[in-house]
């Protein structure tokens, strides 16, 4: 007499079997990427967030170009553009300066770096697709 599995057995092996895949998927899949660097070292590819650690001094400067030198002056101008970029530059300020401080916070020690799941860094590489390979394979070295 021939015995076939169970109903019950096979949706279990079938559940396990799924939900194996998907841990294994979900590991490369959602691996957060962030590029920190600045605007004198480009880089090519796509990341979920990038940081520019001079975003703050760009938008300092923006602000205070062609203030004239008389100190009430300049800081009236300066809050006439403070107010008059509204919640949009305030995000703006916001973001910069949070991006640096999460680059600080992360222990970043040169740029242009490539950052996998705020943990794996790769220092110095343009390509984010390739530093992205980089730590893949570091990964799967290191289980």
């Amino acid at each position: 007499m021939r015995r076939f599995p169970s109903t019950v057995s096979v949706r279990r092996l079938w559940l396990t079997a799924t939900g194996v895949v998907a841990c294994l998927a979900t590991s490369t899949l959602h691996a957060e990427t962030w590029v920190i660097t600045d605007q004198a070292h480009p880089i090519s590819g796509k990341a979920d967030r990038h940081i520019l650690l001079d975003a703050p001094r760009h938008i300092e400067a923006e602000l205070a170009a062609s203030l004239p030198a008389d100190p009430k002056r300049a800081e009236n101008i300066a809050r006439g553009r403070l107010s008059q970029g509204g919640a949009d530059l305030q995000r703006r300020i916001a973001a910069a300066y949070q991006g640096v401080t999460d680059a600080w916070s992360l222990g970043i020690t040169s740029i242009p770096a490539i950052v996998v799941d705020q943990r794996y860094v790769i220092y110095g590489e343009p390509d984010v697709a390739r530093a992205v390979a980089r730590i893949e394979q570091h990964r799967r070295a290191q289980p």
